[in-house]
């Protein structure tokens, strides 16, 4: 789940129908993959509004020392 997410996020183009199917051969239902596009991309959805409004980080949220 974690890699398809990742490469979702990532390299959106390039998921195919190979990654579904192999979230399908660990025992994710259509409906699970469904799910999980479906936050992967709200979230890529939400945070490009914010960074492209320059919506600053809330003060509790701790910064990257990286």
């Amino acid at each position: 789940m974690l890699t398809y997410a990742v490469k979702l996020t990532r390299t959106p183009g390039e998921v195919v129908e190979g990654d579904v199917d192999a979230l399908r051969s660990v025992g994710f239902s259509d409906r699970d993959v469904l799910d999980i596009c479906e936050v992967v991309a709200y979230y890529a959805y939400a945070n490009r509004i914010a960074d492209g409004l320059g919506i600053d980080i809330e003060d509790w949220y701790p910064e990257d020392d990286a």
